[in-house]
């Protein structure tokens, strides 16, 4: 079992990440596709960027240069519930420690973004 959270400021999100190549070095295409239309779309990215984090967190290895951001993707089910799928050496190590259920939780106000997310391994 592993939890992490992080938090984030979201005008700090919106500088780091207002130039489509910002975009893509941490998000992917399914995530820019939700949050790009969204009014409060930096809002929506803050808090898929402390998701990944807080998955970093709960994987016990933090960032790393070996994990790449896009190997964690922050969805939405129909319903808006968020939920992460893993590729690439993020699954690989979910898969070396046994992970075989994600849970995330995520807020945003105007000003910050949180999120917390719970691994069940085996």
């Amino acid at each position: 079992m592993g939890i992490g959270i992080d938090h984030e400021e979201v005008d700090r999100v919106a500088k780091v990440f207002s130039t489509p190549a910002g975009l893509a070095r941490v998000f992917t295409p399914h995530e820019i596709a939700y949050c790009q239309p969204k009014r409060q779309r930096f809002q929506h990215l803050a808090a898929r960027f402390a998701a990944k984090e807080a998955l970093f967190k709960a994987l016990g290895t933090g960032w790393t240069g070996k994990l790449r951001w896009t190997d964690v993707e922050v969805l939405n089910e129909p319903s808006g519930k968020p939920y992460i799928t893993l590729s690439g050496a993020a699954k690989v190590v979910a898969d070396q420690l046994g992970v075989h259920a994600i849970f995330v939780s995520l807020s945003h106000s105007r000003q910050y973004a949180i999120a917390q997310v719970l691994l069940l391994a085996s």
